[in-house]
């Protein structure tokens, strides 16, 4: 007769997506899609501070799908509704357009925030992010600065911890 075995009862193990997200001060790995907008608009005009290249990234999927979205959009009801064919857009464009504008100044001061807090986790000081202004060649190089791994030197722009009174160094 075969003996049996004991029962053993099956523990799920934490997976790593369950870790709880870290404070909004710190960059965040491994980031959902979901997770980077949110942060991204939470952090609204945070300039201090570093952000993890998923975070960048998710981000920037995120306006470029929604600019294309819009684009088209405004573009197919503005050429069908046009009336000098497609020169000028239709009437029924005109709020889509609206849209399409608030969005993109609704952007831009995160977005550049994101970009300095991803130069900093890169090691890099946020200055570099007005190499936006030269056309072209400014955004393919903080391109490749946003491509570049985290570095260690990167956490010189975390926030400054403050220590409590009673560990302050006495003068």
């Amino acid at each position: 007769m075969p003996e049996e075995q004991p029962a053993v009862s099956y523990q799920p193990q934490p997976s790593d997506t369950a870790r709880p997200a870290p404070p909004l001060e710190l960059p965040h790995y491994g980031i959902s899609f979901g997770g980077a907008i949110a942060r991204g608009f939470k952090k609204y005009a945070t300039f201090a501070g570093r952000a993890s290249r998923s975070e960048y990234w998710w981000w920037t999927l995120f306006t470029f799908l929604t600019y294309v979205v819009l684009g088209l959009l405004a573009y197919a009801v503005g050429i069908t509704t046009s009336r000098d064919g497609g020169r000028t857009p239709g009437l029924l464009a005109i709020p889509l357009i609206i849209v399409f504008a608030a969005f993109f100044l609704g952007i831009i001061v995160p977005t550049l925030a994101l970009t300095v807090r991803r130069l900093h986790d890169a090691g890099y000081s946020g200055l570099f992010a007005l190499l936006l202004l030269i056309p072209y060649l400014g955004s393919l190089i903080i391109m490749i600065f946003a491509l570049l791994p985290s570095s260690p030197a990167g956490a010189i722009y975390d926030p400054r911890q403050e220590l409590p009174a009673s560990q302050a160094p006495s003068p």
